[in-house]
């Protein structure tokens, strides 16, 4: 077979006019193409696209969860009565919870009464409380009422204030000095206790309750 061609020519590289002869392509030239060959590959898919129907149901089912969390939140925060003393021009016209405090070693200062709602939390809280009355003392024992909006769970945290400066003192070694006392007369000898011991319920008629101090 006769060689694809005999020979190639090509300008003088001296610009002389002249051709020259270089050498013959052999038997085994073969043709080549100058671009790599070209793969196919499969187009990418789009991001599908939700319909716009479950798009509505995501976002119909979060608000309805936004609302329910907020539904408990607000009954949470509703949940705990307004409460004056009984005595007060603007107090609530719902039950009424008249507390008796005994057992007092000594006639002289006073006896804080505390009140504080059905969030365990809050109570013996600096900011817990619902209302507080400081009741002078001129016997062994002293009585407050308290008029609440609303029946509800409450719990109730007292002490003998002796000394008449709004403080709960304490011994050096951070032992009560002064008689203390908590609603259900729940026990103290393993610290203070729970507020499952000294929670209670006023009922819409109102109620009664008795607590010892104990020094």
């Amino acid at each position: 077979m006769r060689d694809l061609a005999q020979s190639v020519w090509s300008e003088d590289p001296a610009g002389l006019g002249r051709m020259r002869r270089v050498a013959p392509l052999g038997p085994d030239y073969r043709c080549r193409a100058a671009t790599p060959p070209i793969r196919w590959q499969a187009p990418a898919h789009p991001a599908r696209r939700r319909p716009p129907h479950e798009r509505w149901d995501g976002l119909a089912a979060w608000l309805v969860a936004t609302l329910v969390l907020l539904g408990v939140t607000l009954r949470a925060g509703a949940a705990e009565p307004q409460v004056t003393a009984c005595a007060a021009p603007d107090a609530p016209a719902g039950p009424r919870l008249q507390v008796t405090v005994t057992g007092a070693r000594r006639v002289a200062g006073n006896v804080t009464i505390t009140l504080y709602g059905s969030r365990r939390e809050a109570f013996l809280a600096r900011t817990g409380k619902l209302a507080r009355q400081r009741i002078p003392l001129r016997a062994s024992a002293v009585e407050a009422c308290f008029a609440l909006s609303a029946p509800g769970d409450c719990a109730i945290a007292v002490y003998h204030d002796e000394n008449d400066d709004h403080d709960f003192n304490r011994t050096l070694i951070g032992l009560p000095a002064e008689g203390y006392g908590f609603s259900n007369d729940a026990p103290t000898l393993a610290g203070l206790p729970s507020f499952g011991d000294v929670r209670f319920t006023v009922p819409p008629g109102g109620s009664q309750l008795t607590i010892t101090l104990r020094y």
